[in-house]
């Protein structure tokens, strides 16, 4: 998979794209990244790439100009989407994670500054992605944890397939809690079933687990998800336990 990232500040990248699992998928050409200064399509001498708004305000807005020449000359003749990070955009989860997964070439603009002029988000930009509802200087931040999320999801990038499989939302639940020697720490034990070395045991107290985490944590997401027969029975355990009053989906499967 390839990424092209549109930006005023390619220094930002050069870190976190080198270092850990996106560094070692890159040595390995699981994924290829290559980052485009916005600057370098500006024509006049101060290199100037933004203006103040028409109609007045604070902030300044980058220049449609420069962004198109920018993009056109990225993008050239083939239909990569162009994805504007954005507060105002689709709020970016693991469902979209592996949506992007499929691709073979992503182009991500990070605006800056107040905003990017509206003719290109009409007519340049196929998605506006959000990380969040909360703003931030620009959008190289959001841009690093796009391919973050989406390159672990990418076949031979993480040591152990499976581990993405068990990544919190990965099924619309978050993970169970994770254990490892040693087996007492500080008057702190690991659960014995885990010791056990039987394996349904393992599988039910870890999917419990996570049920539980999830109707504590984000019970939002139970509301979403249709519960098979087992976590039926166990979320009901679990509101009995805790005492947790609320309604959640106990829906069959279809």
């Amino acid at each position: 998979m390839h990424f092209d990232i549109l930006t005023l500040f390619p220094e930002m990248f050069t870190g976190p794209l080198s270092v850990s699992i996106i560094g070692k998928a890159r040595e390995r050409g699981l994924l290829s990244v290559d980052i485009w200064n916005i600057r370098d399509y500006a024509q006049n001498k101060h290199k100037t790439v933004d203006d103040t708004p028409y109609g007045g305000g604070a902030g300044m807005v980058l220049r449609p100009d420069v962004l198109v020449r920018a993009i056109e000359a990225v993008r050239g003749d083939s239909r990569t989407p162009v994805i504007y990070l954005s507060p105002q955009g689709r709020v970016f989860n693991q469902e979209l994670a592996a949506e992007l997964a499929t691709m073979p070439r992503l182009i991500l603009l990070s605006g800056h500054y107040e905003e990017i002029d509206e003719r290109v988000r009409e007519k340049w930009v196929d998605w506006e992605l959000s990380i969040g509802d909360y703003v931030l200087t620009g959008g190289e931040l959001p841009a690093m944890v796009v391919v973050d999320a989406v390159a672990r999801l990418l076949p031979g990038v993480l040591g152990d397939e499976s581990s993405s499989q068990t990544d919190s939302f990965q099924d619309g639940l978050l993970d169970y809690p994770q254990y490892t020697r040693p087996a007492s720490f500080r008057n702190m034990e690991v659960p014995e079933v885990l010791l056990s070395g039987h394996h349904e045991k393992i599988r039910r107290f870890r999917l419990k687990e996570a049920l539980r985490r999830t109707l504590l944590r984000r019970p939002d997401l139970l509301e979403r998800r249709t519960l098979s027969k087992e976590e039926r029975q166990l979320l009901e355990e679990l509101v009995q336990e805790h005492s947790c009053e609320g309604r959640v989906n106990t829906n069959e499967p279809n």
